[in-house]
């Protein structure tokens, strides 16, 4: 009788741990959540300026080239051109308001700084020997439904994108030039866009 009990109880533990080993991946997909594809896949940080037209996920274009090189500086200047919150996404994700609304602010004057930042970046990355290519978002931005969402997308996108330049800025620590753009880019997202886009979603999606 003791034999036959631990032998079932043997069964049943065997059969509970066989039950744990497939529940678990399933659970640590659940905790990460569909975002964690897109963060595997193009290192996207929060909100994406390449927005769905809910201002909602990630909108990242297949075929995103991976940096040409593993130095730490180009690999962070790369992530801050190509990144779903970089400068590149950015640009294009205004364009597309520009192209839906016409020319409101702040989108205007701030999808014109952003062309400045993209030169800023490639002027690095060329001096470093890289080939930059052109935006791949260019064709996949999609403006959300109104301005109001456009504008309230857009402040957690320059949150993430401040976010961004704080960790990339200790990976370019060793190089200064490379740290004074991203100081120079970081500010202008913080001091900037942030509140203009902030002002523009209290005040139906454009600049007051």
């Amino acid at each position: 009788m003791r034999k036959t009990l631990i032998a079932t109880a043997s069964l049943a533990l065997v059969a509970a741990l066989a039950v744990a080993s497939c529940a678990a991946p399933q659970g640590a997909a659940a905790r990460q959540g569909p975002r964690a594809t897109a963060t595997s896949a193009a290192q996207p940080k929060g909100p994406s300026p390449a927005a769905s037209a809910t201002g909602g996920t990630a909108t990242t274009p297949s075929g995103i080239p991976a940096a040409p090189s593993k130095d730490p500086t180009v690999v962070a200047l790369w992530e801050a051109l190509m990144s779903p919150v970089g400068e590149y996404a950015a640009s294009a994700s205004y364009a597309a308001v520009l192209d839906k609304f016409g020319a409101v602010e702040p989108y205007a004057s701030i999808q014109a700084a952003e062309e400045r930042h993209i030169a800023a970046l490639t002027r690095r990355l060329t001096a470093l020997g890289v080939a930059v290519p052109p935006n791949p978002y260019a064709d996949t931005a999609v403006a959300p439904a109104d301005l109001t969402t456009a504008a309230t997308a857009w402040a957690d996108g320059e949150v993430a994108n401040v976010a961004m330049y704080d960790r990339l800025l200790t990976q370019v620590s060793g190089d200064a030039q490379a740290t004074r753009v991203f100081t120079n880019l970081r500010r202008a997202s913080l001091e900037m866009h942030l509140p203009a886009f902030r002002a523009a979603a209290a005040n139906g999606g454009v600049s007051p």
